[in-house]
C-alpha cells in the first residue's frame, strides 16, 4: 500500500503495490493524536506503519463514544478508508474505524490479505470455467458476486445483499438513498432493511450521508 497508487477495491496489507484506492485493513495502535477537528492514528500491521486519520464528528463527539474508548495505543483495530498522497506520502483518511475485538481476526487479516496479493501477482487459482464445487448453493454463489461484484458479501444476509445491490445499482443523488424508499421498492419490511444496513455500515460498505436513514455505498473513485 505505501508503494501502489492511488484506484481498485482491495483488502490490503502496507506491502501489496496494486494500484487502489479504497482498502480495509487490521493493524496495531502505535501511536494517537488528538487535535480538535480529527483523531490520527499511526497502525502498523508487522509489514510498516501509515497514518490513519479520521474526522471528527462533532455530534457524536457530544454524546460520548464507546467505541473510540477502545481504541488506545497497543489495541489491534480495523480501519476502512482511501488512501491518500501528499507530496509523496501515503496516508489513509478513514471512514470507519473499529477496536478488533477477536485476535482471530486479525490472523484471518493477514491470510485475506496475501491471498490478494498472490492474486494480483500470480493470478487466480484453479483451471478457467471450472464448475461449483456443490449445485445450489453453488449457482447462488455465483448470481451474487454477478451482482454485487468485486465485494466480499459472504458473510451477509440475503436481504443485506438485496439493499447493498439496490444501493449500487439504483440512480441516486450524492445522498445516496433511504431506507424506506429502499424497503418500499424492494417489499421488505423497514425494520430488516435497517438491519441489513447496520450490519453493512459496520463492514464498511455503505456509509451514513444527511441521517443515520440515509446510506451510499463506500467505492473506488
Amino acid at each position: 500500500m505505501l508503494k501502489g497508487k492511488p484506484a481498485v477495491t482491495t483488502p490490503s496489507r502496507l506491502t501489496v503495490q496494486q494500484s487502489r484506492s479504497q482498502l480495509t485493513f487490521v493493524g496495531q495502535i502505535r501511536n494517537i493524536s488528538n487535535q480538535t477537528t480529527n483523531t490520527t492514528y499511526r497502525l502498523d500491521d508487522g509489514t510498516g506503519s501509515v497514518e490513519v486519520k479520521q474526522w471528527v464528528d462533532s455530534d457524536a463527539a457530544e454524546q460520548g463514544n464507546p467505541t473510540k474508548a477502545k481504541l488506545v495505543e497497543g489495541a489491534y483495530c480495523r480501519a476502512w478508508g482511501k488512501l491518500k498522497s501528499f507530496n509523496d506520502r501515503r496516508s489513509v483518511g478513514a471512514t470507519v474505524i473499529r477496536p478488533v475485538q477477536d485476535m482471530n481476526e486479525v490472523s484471518f487479516h493477514m491470510l485475506e490479505a496475501t491471498a490478494v496479493h498472490l492474486y494480483f501477482t500470480r493470478g487466480p487459482p484453479g483451471q478457467p470455467g471450472a464448475a461449483p464445487s456443490n449445485g445450489a448453493g453453488g449457482q447462488q454463489q455465483a448470481t451474487d458476486s454477478g451482482m454485487n461484484a468485486g465485494y466480499d458479501l459472504g458473510g451477509y444476509s440475503q436481504v443485506a445483499k438485496k439493499v447493498f445491490h439496490f444501493l449500487r445499482t439504483t440512480e441516486q443523488s450524492n445522498e445516496g438513498l433511504n431506507q424506506y424508499e429502499i424497503a418500499s421498492k424492494l417489499n421488505i419490511d423497514t425494520a430488516d432493511v435497517a438491519k441489513a444496513g447496520d450490519d453493512l455500515l459496520s463492514g464498511g460498505l455503505i456509509y451514513t450521508t444527511v441521517d443515520d436513514q440515509t446510506w451510499a455505498i463506500l467505492e473506488a473513485d
